[in-house]
């Protein structure tokens, strides 16, 4: 899977950019504020629709713009396809593929896949587990459309299960609705916790072979995946784990009508990251935390290529800093299959390149 060819007219800061790409290693560089990041942004668009950048589609168009126009040739599954996206101020954005017009942003993820890693992904690490959440919530929607379903019902259930408790002093007579929300809440629950305890498990094998490799085989990483305390066996039979999750659930009642605040369920789980048995969040430094980051994203990238038989292609933003020489020639040279962006502020640090292209960005063009 490979983009082959984009062309990008009125977004963001480019006027206009037409570029051929090489199937294996891209090196964007250029000073701040010229362009890189928007270039991985519009790729990353072609791939779902989404921007994971922006939180509306006017955001992309450029200034005094009222259109912004992409379009990718994509090699993908032994066949070339032709997306074509464009956006409108006011209007609803128009999708073809091959032609064909799209009913929505689907008909991009049936044709290109790509894993995107920015600088806001150390928060992977360092952040609450929140952040790690999402991590795994994103790379599974995209994955297992019955995960995604199952998400947003819990997502649903979870509010309303919030406003009961919220208005519930008040209101005392709404905690009579509460059992129907719980048993429904534990059904779900157990949905997610078994795909994320498989996800986690696979993530881990993955993540740990690419961080011996970034490092030289001087760290060994680890995951842990976390949940409820009663869960003792996260890939028990469905049946088992809504039993735990209700057994969670009663113990934390009386808590959760004190505080009303919804105190048991996965939507507290976690991904605990270790590094030679420590914990990567307290004890590693930046440069540790960021290969950390990148061994996870490699790792989604392994997952992806199992699902879908082709590996994605990777979008690696200012992933350099802050690596040491020999971490930075990994990322170069030494992320094997499929197609890398990779974005960096010096020229200098391209001196390991063995192969691949290399583009310079400055002011929305390609010098």
């Amino acid at each position: 899977m490979k983009i082959k060819e984009l062309t990008l007219e009125g977004f963001r800061n480019y006027e206009r950019a037409e570029l051929t790409f090489d199937g294996g290693c891209n090196v964007i560089y250029g000073e701040n504020a010229q362009g890189k990041t928007n270039l991985l942004e519009a790729i990353a668009y072609l791939s779902c629709g989404k921007s994971p950048r922006a939180h509306a589609d006017r955001e992309l168009i450029g200034f005094e713009k009222d259109t912004a126009h992409l379009c990718g040739v994509i090699e993908s599954r032994q066949r070339e396809f032709k997306a074509d996206i464009t956006l409108q101020r006011g209007r609803r954005r128009k999708i073809t593929v091959n032609g064909v017009t799209a009913k929505n942003a689907a008909a991009l993820s049936d044709v290109l896949h790509t894993v995107f890693f920015s600088p806001e992904d150390l928060y992977l690490i360092r952040e609450g587990a929140a952040a790690r959440r999402r991590f795994m919530d994103i790379s599974l929607s995209q994955l297992r459309p019955r995960y995604a379903e199952a998400l947003a019902e819990y997502n649903r259930l979870y509010e309303h299960k919030t406003r009961i408790l919220r208005d519930s002093e008040e209101h005392p007579q709404l905690l009579a609705m509460l059992p129907d929300f719980n048993e429904r809440l534990c059904a779900v629950g157990a949905v997610l916790i078994g795909y994320r305890a498989k996800f986690c498990a696979a993530l881990g094998e993955h993540a740990r072979l690419a961080h011996a490799e970034c490092s030289g085989g001087r760290e060994e990483m680890t995951l842990q995946y976390q949940t409820v305390k009663t869960v003792t066996d996260p890939f028990a039979p469905h049946s088992e784990l809504v039993a735990a999750l209700q057994e969670h659930q009663k113990s934390h009642f009386d808590a959760e009508v004190a505080s009303r605040l919804c105190l048991s369920g996965p939507h507290k789980d976690d991904i605990e990251v270790l590094v030679n048995g420590r914990s990567a969040r307290q004890f590693c430094s930046q440069g540790q935390v960021r290969t950390a980051a990148l061994a996870l994203k490699l790792a989604e990238r392994e997952i992806h290529k199992n699902a879908i038989g082709e590996y994605p292609v990777m979008l690696l933003d200012d992933v350099l800093s802050e690596l040491d020489v020999k971490r930075q020639e990994y990322v170069l040279n030494r992320i094997a299959g499929g197609q890398i962006f990779i974005t960096c502020c010096e020229n200098d640090r391209l001196e390991t390149l063995e192969a691949g292209k290399v583009f310079h960005i400055s002011g929305g063009e390609v010098i």
